[in-house]
Order: C-alpha cells, then sequence, then structure tokens
C-alpha cells in the first residue's frame, strides 16, 4: 500500500475545489494526457470521469468512479484500467493551520496489478504520488500548469 503525504500552503477548500474539477485531473495525475467528465458530477459518490493515458503510441482508455465523498475532507476513487485491473485512491484533507495536509493512498484491488503487485512496483507508486502530489501543491498554490513548464533558455553571450 502506497501512502504519501504532501503540505499544499493553501485551506482544504481550495485544494477541494482543484480536485473537483475534472478537466484538472490531467494536469496532476502522472501519465493523464486528457480527461473529461463521464457520469454524474464530479467529484460526488458515484459520478466518474474518462481519462486517456499515453504511452509512446499507446493510448489506454480508462474511468475513474467516486466511492466516497466528503467535500474539503475525504476523496475515495476507483481507478479501472483495464486489463490492468482496479485501485482504490483514497485522499484525505487535513487542516493544518492555514494549510492542508494531504494525505494519498493507493493499492490494487483486482485484476493483474493486484497479482503483480510487489515491492518494485511499491517504490514506483511512491515515485507517481511525490510528482502527483508536487503538482497538485503547485496547480492549488497558483501556478497554472506544472506539468508544462519548461525551464528558460540560457542567452547566447555576444561578445
Amino acid at each position: 500500500m502506497a501512502v504519501r503525504h504532501q503540505l499544499i500552503k493553501k485551506p482544504p477548500g481550495a485544494v477541494w475545489k482543484v480536485l473537483s474539477d475534472p478537466e484538472r485531473y490531467k494536469d496532476w495525475v502522472v501519465g493523464t494526457s486528457r480527461s473529461e467528465p463521464d457520469e454524474g458530477r464530479w467529484p460526488e459518490l458515484g459520478a466518474a470521469l474518462r481519462y486517456e493515458i499515453k504511452i509512446g503510441p499507446l493510448i489506454l482508455r480508462n474511468r475513474t468512479l467516486v466511492r466516497r465523498s466528503e467535500p474539503t475532507t475525504v476523496l475515495e476513487l476507483e481507478a479501472d484500467s483495464g486489463p490492468l485491473g482496479t485501485a482504490r485512491i483514497a485522499m484525505e484533507l487535513r487542516p493544518w493551520g492555514e494549510h492542508t495536509l494531504i494525505i494519498l493512498d493507493e493499492h490494487p484491488l483486482r485484476g493483474t496489478g493486484g497479482s503483480l503487485h510487489n515491492g518494485l512496483m511499491e517504490a514506483a507508486l511512491q515515485v507517481r504520488h511525490r510528482t502527483m502530489l508536487s503538482r497538485l501543491a503547485r496547480l492549488c498554490e497558483g501556478e497554472e500548469s506544472p506539468t508544462r513548464t519548461t525551464p528558460p533558455r540560457p542567452q547566447p553571450r555576444s561578445a
């Protein structure tokens, strides 16, 4: 079970606002290239969104369903990755002074992902979660597109 946390320098309501936007999902979830609402009103209980993951020329079309939703405190999702199986993704938002401590907990439920889950997969999830939570923090704290930032190019020196 991969559990990771991040302090976000915004109150839980601001973090929830980003989590509540199905089109921002692609901006903080690693590997996601496109996301859109599928059923219901995201992130209400039973709502779903569809998204694409691009791996080279391969495009995976997946779906995530809201299993538990307590605005500004808890969001639990079930991600369905087709033949790879399903995973439970739980996010808990705790007030931490004026900020939010978000705790992300993910583990496989069914399918190939569950049967192949091991220490190496766990380590890969930890790296993925560190990136996801860092992107989420940047979104919440005001950077518009954390996945699309590029460092400035050095200017050539004139002699």
